[in-house]
């Protein structure tokens, strides 16, 4: 038996893979599945296929603990109301005059500080159909603004797909968040203009739900930011001043330092238990992703993509944005695809002369950039959230993916060497 998976194994395994999520199997079963029939498929005996499946997911168990520490400042975000409150200011503040832009910008900053991309759709997309109702834009136009206003403020975020990225390649988060500041604009800007572009097309918004809000405990803009606000500082002193405080620290104290300030803490433990619940899915998906990238990691995948960049005569970093980009599409996960492509591609960029910054942003440029497909779980929770049929959803792809592009070229163009 070979000790190395053929590429007709790594096809199968992400063949099969998103077969199994397009028939609504469970992501982290579907992967597990897929990593086991390519194992097989590959050449593999059974036994090894297993090691590498487990050797795999142990690579990125420090990533899940991280993520579910995560989870804290995950929870006194959403259960606090402190989310709500920071989207609603910032719309507020901008005025309705400019209401694509201040969708956009609250769904940006929402995950740029820790909200996590389905729980920020989800707390904008009330706000943003009742501006659609009042300011006579289309619903397709809205879900643009949200969803892909919050996929920019993904690339530069505390969220599991850059704690997955810093972590395989050993940086401080700060490092890979702040890298994706240019890249998450550009994305920001080019949403804003496609929104515009669009405001007309598609159904309007004739009624929305009004959502019962408890307005005597809504914590103050202030208060509300503080949480994110202490985290990032927490994280920022290794870059600054050499003092490394690890996001397995920074992200729960962030957390708790906010409730503090809130005058929350009183419901701290059911914060803590909320965020948990929303991280643990999270988790289990990273270390069935970790399955896949057992199998990946030992195959020839890497010898024939050399190859191909060789031919065509590409620069070497190409491999980043092209593999985050590629395993996004094939998992509809920024988280998955941004551990996948780290653990597959991180030694081959560095050993040649790809730097661990450069090639950690570009990957996570690629993965956040395109998760929006059917097969995954952001598609079906938009598509909720804003009360859209099917077909009507569907419309939404090629902007979400032309947006997309331009995160991916925007970051490529600054870390890839092209400057």
């Amino acid at each position: 038996m070979n000790s190395e998976v053929s590429i007709l194994g790594v096809l199968v395994a992400m063949a099969l893979t998103i077969i199994l999520i397009f028939r609504r199997i469970n992501p982290p079963y579907a992967m597990m599945a897929g990593a086991l029939a390519g194992g097989i498929v590959g050449g593999l005996h059974i036994t090894t296929t297993l090691d590498f499946m487990i050797e795999g997911a142990q690579l990125l168990t420090p990533a899940v603990l991280r993520i579910l520490a995560a989870g804290v400042l995950v929870g006194v975000l959403i259960e606090s109301g402190a989310a709500n409150v920071i989207a609603n200011t910032i719309v507020t503040k901008m005025g309705e005059t400019r209401a694509l832009l201040a969708i956009t910008v609250s769904t940006l900053v929402l995950t740029a500080v820790g909200v996590f991309i389905a729980a920020a759709v989800i707390t904008v997309a009330p706000i943003a159909l009742m501006i659609a109702k009042r300011t006579g834009v289309s619903r397709l136009s809205v879900l643009i603004a949200v969803v892909c206003g919050a996929r920019a403020g993904n690339v530069m975020s505390p969220n599991p797909n850059t704690i997955a990225a810093a972590e395989s390649f050993s940086l401080p988060l700060t490092s890979v968040m702040f890298a994706g500041l240019v890249p998450a604009v550009a994305g920001a800007a080019f949403t804003y203009f496609i929104a515009k572009k669009i405001n007309n097309k598609g159904s309007m918004v004739t009624k929305n739900r009004e959502e019962k809000t408890d307005e005597m405990n809504k914590p103050s803009f202030f208060a509300a930011i503080s949480g994110p606000l202490f985290a990032i500082f927490l994280l920022s002193l290794q870059p600054l001043f050499d003092i490394k405080i690890d996001s397995l620290l920074a992200l729960p104290a962030g957390g708790i330092f906010g409730a503090v300030v809130m005058r929350k803490t009183t419901d701290l433990k059911s914060y803590m238990s909320s965020g948990l619940q929303k991280m643990a899915g999270i988790s289990i998906l990273i270390l069935a992703t970790g399955t896949l990238a057992g199998i990946i990691v030992n195959s020839s995948l890497n010898s024939m993509i050399m190859s191909g960049l060789n031919a065509f005569d590409l620069p070497i970093s190409f491999i980043a944005p092209l593999s985050g980009s590629f395993m996004a599409l094939a998992t509809a996960s920024a988280t998955s695809s941004a551990a996948i492509s780290s653990n597959v591609f991180g030694e081959i960029l560095l050993e040649n002369g790809v730097s661990a910054l450069a090639a950690a942003t570009m990957i996570n440029a690629g993965a956040v950039s395109f998760d929006h497909l059917p097969h995954g779980p952001l598609f079906h929770i938009s598509r909720d959230s804003f009360y859209m049929h099917m077909k009507e959803r569907l419309k939404a792809l090629p902007y979400e993916t032309l947006i997309g592009i331009v995160i991916v070229i925007v970051s490529t163009i600054i870390y890839g060497g092209l400057l």
